[in-house]
Parts: structure tokens; sequence; C-alpha cells
């Protein structure tokens, strides 16, 4: 079953903001390499601290793979202050 992720990431400062805009585009660019990524797209929301996440996987082993790739990446540790509020939906 496809997975779905809305959701946002919310910077508390400009260091975060900082982090996000340097590490973020190495982070989005091996992500759509994955097995299984079938969107993905990061995008600044009308308050300069706050990111809008859209992604999509093709089943939830995809989605974990990515998760379990992200959280041993560069980006992962330097971005675990950041904050992150999704929801995920998977469909038939």
């Amino acid at each position: 079953m496809p997975l779905t992720l809305t959701g946002r990431l919310i910077c508390t400062d400009r260091a975060q903001l900082d982090i996000l805009r340097t590490h973020l585009p190495e982070h989005i660019r091996l992500t759509h390499l994955e097995p299984g990524c079938e969107h993905f797209e990061v995008t600044q929301s009308s308050d300069p601290l706050v990111w809008e996440l859209h992604e999509r996987f093709a089943s939830r082993a995809d989605f974990e793979a990515h998760q379990a790739r992200t959280k041993a990446s560069h980006w992962g540790q330097v971005s675990t202050g950041i904050a992150r509020d999704y929801q995920i939906t998977e469909s038939a």
C-alpha cells in the first residue's frame, strides 16, 4: 500500500534555519534516489521558519527504509533539534 506523509519542519531560530538550508538539499537528493520514493518535496511556507513536507512512498517498507537511512545520515544527525509535525496515511 502506498504511504503518504504530510507535515512540517519547524525551526525555532536562525541557527536551525541555517542547518536546514545547508543540509536539506543533499537529503532531498538522496531521498529521490531511494527505491520506492514516488514523491518527496520540502518547501518553505509563508513563515520563514516553517517548511512543508510532502512525501509518498510505494510501501510502508520503503518508507521505513527511508526513515532508517535518514536517521543514520548526516542530515539526521544535524537536524535532530528541528521539530517535526506530520501525519502518515496509507491507502489501498
